[in-house]
């Protein structure tokens, strides 16, 4: 599925910062040391820093982004590259967003809307890529349908029932937990406004309250605690508390109900008898699938437009194959869009999803390896659980566990965060020496929603469309390079980061940064294109 971050807040403290009101303090770890020179960025970052920091340098920002704005001031500057085709497998992507309708794929060999196949590549009508979901929105999770199969033979069916069972245990709670913190919040909202008079305060006016009254104290502590988690207003605590809500109620009504069939398409998703069913609507079933939309962006939004967001590359064309439901997506649907972006023309994949269950991974597998046949280059997210990929399989890859890789044209993104130091590595994103090649900035990132709409979001899945772009300016300007050389150069001429950093989100996991993927870097576009620059001239 989708690689979602979602902020969870504790109930307990909820009820703590309820009890303990404006007077509790919060208690900082002691940072631990970083054992190389590089500065540390200590205050906040403003608006336009935390909209851009993917794009900013860190010796010239002191953000660990991927000096993307650097290369082009200093590299890139007038030069003419060759248009590059991407394609996002993903969520649908709204290609009448005003920052992306000028970067989305055409099939020039397809007449729109005839009903024919012109170009006989066995797809009816595919001007902008291919919808294999159909109408399909709301699915399962994989190990959901193992339960549903009723397969106790499968080796993994105890381990499914054990996880279904904690999942629908903590989604059943969260659920109710935000439902009585939303409770709790719009009673303190109202106390609060009436105490200043004034329905629309802000977080600085809760802060300068000074007063005795336990009772108003209470409300002051919860609005403290919303407000410590990065919420900058009641207004926006309320729509994350409703949207997490939706989010375990959709949960428990689809992913993890072993009643639900989603399916939609007229296939069966266990045999490869059929491969073109679906439909030409690349675009979003409805506004909440936003993911695909959110990634294209990353990677090519029209830069210089004056609007919203610069993607990281120019000279990019989005091709849009959806592929992934708001659950767990189907090996054989990835495995023919992998094929379907690979046979239209293009030459890198974003793939920004992934699951551990994956009953037909081989046809997932042969997919890649065609993908590396064909010089595609696949930029994979690493996956959103604090895991490690060298203990634990994660799919799609290119690999069974740590043994040989099927495809040199592969390459698996982890997620850092915008400040440098021990809490770089983002606490959700998955690693390991093996399994993971490279990190990339995937935290906070702002880029396109549906509707001309713009959002910031993080998770590793922002982080893979972020090497993407890179990927893509290296094949723009130096086109001689195969996937297989421009996957080596994003991983030799990225940051070596010598910093200790703490991994899982656990204080008392604390690790080298350079033994937490294959490359131990962090991708750096202006490095990589000296470098591609370099290698093309051989």
């Amino acid at each position: 599925m989708t690689m979602k971050i979602f902020r969870l807040f504790s109930i307990s403290a909820i009820a703590l910062a309820f009890l303990s009101g404006c007077g509790a303090s919060a208690i900082i770890s002691t940072p631990i040391e970083n054992i190389d020179n590089s500065p540390i960025k200590y205050n906040e970052l403003s608006e336009n820093e935390a909209h851009t920091w993917a794009h900013l340098d860190l010796v010239k920002d002191t953000i660990p982004g991927m000096s993307v704005n650097k290369a082009y001031d200093e590299i890139i500057k007038n030069k003419k590259g060759k248009t590059v085709i991407v394609a996002v497998i993903d969520s649908g992507i709204d290609i009448d967003h005003e920052d992306l309708n000028d970067v989305i794929w055409t099939n020039t060999d397809e007449i729109p809307n005839n009903g024919k196949d012109d170009d006989n590549n066995g797809f009816v009508d595919d001007i902008h890529g291919w919808n294999f979901l159909g109408e399909t929105y709301d699915e399962q999770l994989e190990y959901v349908r193992l339960l549903s199969s009723g397969d106790k033979t499968n080796p993994r069916y105890q381990e499914a029932k054990n996880e279904f069972d904690k999942a629908h245990q903590e989604a059943t709670s969260n659920k109710m937990q935000y439902e009585q913190i939303l409770e709790q919040l719009v009673v303190s909202d109202k106390a609060v406004a009436k105490h200043l008079n004034n329905e629309n305060y802000t977080k600085e006016d809760v802060n300068a309250i000074k007063t005795e009254d336990q009772s108003l104290q209470r409300h002051l502590g919860l609005l403290k605690y919303l407000f410590s988690n990065g919420l900058d207003s009641v207004t926006e605590a309320k729509e994350e508390l409703n949207n997490g809500i939706e989010h375990f109620t959709e949960s428990l009504n689809f992913n993890l109900n072993k009643d639900f069939k989603g399916r939609k398409t007229d296939d069966d998703p266990n045999t490869m008898s059929s491969k073109t069913y679906g439909n030409n609507n690349v675009k979003p079933v409805k506004k909440s699938e936003s993911h695909g939309t959110h990634v294209a962006g990353i990677i090519a939004a029209e830069r210089n437009n004056g609007k919203g967001v610069n993607g990281v590359a120019n000279n990019v064309k989005i091709m849009s194959v959806r592929a992934v439901p708001n659950g767990d997506e189907y090996d054989k649907d990835i495995a023919l869009a992998i094929r379907y972006a690979v046979d239209n023309g293009a030459t890198i994949i974003n793939t920004s999803f992934g699951k551990y269950y994956s009953p037909h991974s081989e046809w997932v597998r042969e997919a890649i390896t065609y993908a590396g046949e064909k010089d595609v280059l696949i930029v994979s997210a690493a996956g959103n659980e604090g895991v490690n990929l060298d203990k634990k399989n994660k799919f799609p890859n290119d690999a069974i566990g740590t043994g040989i890789e099927t495809s040199k044209t592969f390459i698996t993104v982890g997620a850092i965060e915008p400040k440098y130091g021990s809490n770089m590595v983002a606490k959700y994103s998955n690693y390991g020496k093996t399994n993971v090649d490279v990190f990339a900035p995937g935290s906070n990132i702002y880029s396109t929603f549906p509707e001309n709409e713009y959002e910031s979001i993080g998770g590793t899945s922002m982080a893979s469309p972020a090497v993407a772009g890179v990927a893509a300016l290296i094949r723009s300007y130096y086109p001689g390079l195969s996937a297989a050389e421009v996957k080596q150069i994003l991983m030799a001429s990225g940051l070596p980061i010598k910093a200790k950093v703490i991994v899982g989100g656990d204080p008392k996991n604390v690790q080298p940064f350079e033994d937490l993927s294959k490359s131990s870097k962090v991708v750096n576009t202006y490095n990589a294109l000296i470098l591609a620059k370099q290698i093309s001239k051989k």
